[in-house]
């Protein structure tokens, strides 16, 4: 069973990474809403990566 404090440690990043994609969704015709969706792809597959590193390391 996931500790809590494993799944908060994964939940936070991947709904602020969320977030930042609608946000740059929505103002996806200027710079800053191109570049919040760039930061926010990047959070999640940030996440994705660092818990299946972590998986392989054990």
């Amino acid at each position: 069973m996931i500790s809590m404090q494993n799944f908060q440690a994964m939940l936070y990043p991947i709904l602020a990474g969320m977030l930042m994609l609608a946000v740059g969704f929505n103002f996806r015709d200027k710079n800053a809403g191109v570049f919040a969706m760039w930061i926010g792809m990047l959070t999640i597959l940030a996440t994705v990566v660092i818990k299946i590193l972590a998986k392989l390391n054990e």
